[in-house]
């Protein structure tokens, strides 16, 4: 049988030695194998408590200070303790990390006469735990600060500048069309530009400074003690350094440039969260205006106005839409040779507390740019099928915002209220914007073709201000043109405009499509419509949107001209 080694030759090939400490004298007593151990400690520097001590960071006062429990309450049991900490021989050595694990004995009057323990090396596990440290802290891919901590450090700046009455820079440096890079090269090439941006960054920075990777393609950096002046100079250097050279990736060279938003700290902004809305606003204007540049954040009093005026609204429109107070008006579409309603136009309007009425042109631009719009369309919707299910004679038209073209759950509703009322599709027409149509052409295709399987027709609203051509009308299947105002209301005073509205008229008569002539201001305009060949006509002439149902006198239609 193999002999077994002796227990301290056991110990040194576990990385431990173990120890006896009289506190009394301050002797400390390793076994025989602590120069296997602590090959490079000096056997002076570990002979007594103090010394040894002397090599412990970072708190010299950590063994002592285990000792600080109540003694034990029956004579001569041992208190357990375990400590960790590092040692090393001189400030140029590396430190050796150590699990020190023991008990402390108690003399007659309470106070630690004795230690006795096993000392360990953990270099690998105190390696693993600053990992983990660090990866808490850091982006992984650049090794910078990550979002958490990026913000954390800009709050304590902010309160730092406030309290010492200085001035910092927040800025938000984001790499311009990163998405193109990723659809042309793939995500580990945007990932080598997006490292090596990080780099140049920092090797720009002053000491005090605090980079972090804030997003996907943007960086977040703290600029302390920074003047407006300062911050200009200093975004300048930032943008030069990622435009001036090509970034190398194992696909080609990639040439990018960065745009940076930035907010002056605390004078226009007092909080992280104000700091970082501010910072990213500049950068959003920066690159519509013009990509690669830098812009800092200034008062605006229009904007601030603009914004309390937003806030406003939304809540007007969602407690209008909770109070059901989104309703329609109905604006009459009629044939123009004989005048009688062909159809009926809902255009949206909001019941105010006081009993006044907002219109469309009030309520839906606010409601696409404050997200709004997908609500109030869903309302009107329902309003319309209710109408056409009362009415079984009526058809209604209804305009959707772009926003709502992309819906899905519009398209589920429209389903749910169809199958509900069956025959009300076929009384339906779907107005879409012609800017809608150019842009996004396959995505309308399919929601024109899930509508037509209802029955209903479809409108290119607003025609003639874009771009469509009667080839994508076709391929859409669309039913109606409805011929933009603007070039009809002044017909009867403007050959360009005649001319423009003739063509529309005979390229859509030529492919079977229905016209309608909006804003039709006075007679000698629908009679050279009616001369031309347009179906419908609207507008101030017929009559203009009523909350009242028209439908109910509509046998009193307007005489013909003659």
């Amino acid at each position: 049988m193999p002999s077994i080694p002796p227990a301290a030759d056991i110990l040194a090939s576990l990385g431990q030695v173990t120890f006896v400490w009289d506190i009394a004298s301050d002797a400390l007593v390793w076994s025989d194998n602590v120069a296997l151990v602590f090959p490079d400690l000096p056997a002076e520097a570990i002979a007594s408590g103090a010394a040894f001590s002397g090599l412990i960071e970072p708190s010299r006062a950590i063994r002592s200070d285990a000792f600080g429990q109540p003694a034990p309450l029956r004579s001569g049991e041992g208190m357990p303790y375990r400590i960790e900490y590092g040692v090393r021989a001189s400030t140029s050595a590396p430190v050796i990390w150590i699990e020190e694990t023991g008990c402390w004995f108690a003399g007659p009057d309470g106070r630690p006469v004795r230690a006795q323990g096993v000392i360990r090396i953990d270099n690998e596990r105190h390696a693993r735990d600053e990992q983990l440290v660090k990866l808490s802290r850091h982006d992984p891919l650049t090794g910078e600060l990550n979002r958490t901590h990026l913000i954390a450090a800009l709050a304590e700046a902010i309160e730092e500048a406030a309290r010492f009455r200085s001035s910092c820079a927040f800025m938000l440096i984001g790499i311009d069309h990163l998405a193109r890079i990723n659809d042309a090269f793939g995500f580990d090439v945007a990932d080598a530009v997006i490292a090596e941006i990080s780099k140049r960054i920092r090797a720009r920075l002053r000491g005090g400074d605090v980079l972090g990777r804030f997003s996907g393609n943007k960086f977040g950096l703290i600029l302390r003690n920074c003047t407006v002046d300062d911050a200009n100079v200093a975004a300048e250097r930032f943008l030069t350094a990622v435009r001036e050279e090509i970034v190398p990736t194992k696909s080609g060279p990639v040439s990018v440039t960065a745009s940076i938003g930035a907010v002056s700290v605390p004078r226009h902004a007092r909080s992280a969260d104000e700091a970082i809305n501010r910072a990213q606003e500049t950068l959003d204007t920066t690159k519509s205006r013009r990509a690669g540049s830098f812009l800092l954040w200034k008062p605006n009093v229009e904007r601030d106005a603009q914004r309390r005026v937003n806030i406003r609204v939304t809540d007007e429109i969602v407690t209008a839409l909770n109070e059901r107070r989104i309703v329609v008006a109905f604006e009459p579409v009629v044939e123009v040779q004989s005048r009688q309603p062909a159809f009926y136009e809902c255009l949206v309007r909001m019941q105010q507390e006081d009993g006044r009425a907002l219109s469309a042109p009030d309520i839906v631009p606010v409601a696409e740019r404050l997200g709004l719009i997908r609500l109030v369309d869903h309302r009107v919707l329902e309003l319309a099928v209710a109408e056409l299910a009362a009415s079984p004679e009526v058809q209604l038209s209804l305009n959707i915002s772009p926003d709502t073209t992309m819906d899905p759950d519009w398209l589920s509703g429209i389903e749910s209220l169809m199958a509900a009322h069956p025959g009300v599709g076929e009384r339906l027409i779907v107005e879409i914007t012609e800017t809608v149509a150019i842009s996004n052409l396959d995505e309308v295709r399919g929601f024109v073709t899930r509508l037509k399987n209802f029955g209903s027709r479809i409108a290119i609203d607003d025609f003639g201000a874009g771009y469509t051509s009667f080839r994508n009308l076709r391929k859409l299947g669309v039913d109606i043109v409805k011929i933009d105002g603007a070039f009809v209301q002044n017909i009867a005073h403007s050959a360009d405009d005649r001319a423009f509205v003739q063509t529309l008229l005979d390229l859509a008569r030529r492919l079977g499509i229905k016209t309608v002539a909006e804003w039709v201001q006075d007679e000698a305009s629908a009679v050279m419509l009616r001369e031309w060949g347009c179906d419908y006509i609207q507008g101030r002439l017929i009559g203009l949107a009523s909350p009242t149902r028209p439908w109910h006198t509509a046998d009193k239609a307007m005489p013909a001209a003659g």
